[in-house]
C-alpha cells in the first residue's frame, strides 16, 4: 500500500495482486454505475468523487480491504452488513468474504442519491 501514490493507478500498483483485482472490480462497478465519477487520491486512499464530493473511498490493508461508502449508506444497509466488520464510515471485507455486487451497487446508488439531494 503506497503512502506516496498520487493516482489511483499508482496506489493499485502497490497493492497485493489478489487484493488489486478485487479493488479494480469495485472501481469498475462504481464507474459503470456513476460514469461521471472523477478519480483522485484523498486521505491517501483511492477516491471516486461525484459532483465534487467523495462518493466512495477504497483501500487495502495486510489482511483485509475496506470500502467507505458514507455513514448514511452503512446505516441504511446495516441489515445486509451483519457478516462484515463495520465502523461508522467503513466496511471491512476479505477475499474469502468479498462484498456482493448488488450490495455495492445499492450502497453507491444510495450515496449518489444523498449527494444529489445535497445532504451534508
Amino acid at each position: 500500500m503506497s503512502d506516496k501514490a498520487k493516482t489511483v493507478d499508482e496506489y493499485l500498483e502497490g497493492v497485493d495482486p489478489q487484493f488489486r483485482a478485487e479493488l479494480e472490480r469495485i472501481r469498475t462497478l462504481v464507474t459503470e454505475l456513476v460514469p461521471s465519477v472523477e478519480e483522485t487520491m484523498s486521505y491517501r486512499m483511492p477516491t471516486l468523487k461525484y459532483k465534487g464530493r467523495a462518493l466512495v473511498y477504497f483501500t487495502a490493508s495486510k489482511k483485509h480491504m475496506s470500502l467507505f461508502p458514507s455513514s448514511w449508506a452503512i446505516e441504511e444497509f446495516a441489515d445486509r452488513l451483519g457478516d462484515y466488520s463495520t465502523t461508522e464510515h467503513a466496511i471491512r471485507f476479505t477475499l474469502e468474504k468479498p462484498l456482493p455486487t448488488d450490495l455495492i451497487e445499492d450502497l453507491v446508488r444510495f450515496h449518489a442519491h444523498q449527494i444529489d439531494a445535497d445532504r451534508h
